[in-house]
């Protein structure tokens, strides 16, 4: 059962992390006000949050959930899925100092105004991060079916 549970959370937090992702897109766009910039602030943390659930179950399962810790290890789409974890995470890093950077403008009630230079490579971070996103799954379903075994 604890599998199983964990299992789902891992999935849930995947699909929230997907949507909250999405969500920071659409809303990513000059000009921005007041409330929007609030809520990219808000969507950006739970973000973050949900990326430390889908790293965290994810050690779970592998380590006492899953198949054997040998199987992961030994299997390259494994690798190829955590490296492209690990390059969706790098990417999130600009768009989530961007935010950070709106803390006290938005505090004091002020609109913040990234130049157009921003705004785009905000965009682009963040559509790289979503097509990045949806291969996981895929790595994910060839594993389940023992592609990737290495030796």
């Amino acid at each position: 059962m604890a599998a199983a549970l964990v299992a789902y959370l891992h999935y849930l937090s995947i699909f929230a992390l997907f949507a909250l992702l999405s969500v920071e897109h659409v809303q990513f766009k000059a000009p921005l006000d007041l409330r929007r910039a609030r809520s990219l602030m808000i969507t950006d943390l739970v973000y973050g949050i949900c990326a430390g659930l889908v790293l965290a179950t994810g050690v779970a399962r592998v380590l006492w959930f899953g198949k054997d810790a040998a199987y992961y290890m030994g299997n390259s789409l494994f690798h190829a899925k955590v490296g492209l974890f690990v390059l969706v995470g790098l990417l999130s890093i600009l768009p989530t100092v961007v935010f950070i950077k709106w803390r006290k403008p938005v505090k004091a009630g002020q609109v913040p105004e990234p130049s157009a230079r921003q705004i785009a490579l905000v965009t682009w971070s963040i559509r790289i991060e979503l097509l990045l996103l949806l291969a996981i799954p895929l790595l994910a379903a060839l594993m389940a079916r023992g592609y990737g075994m290495i030796g």
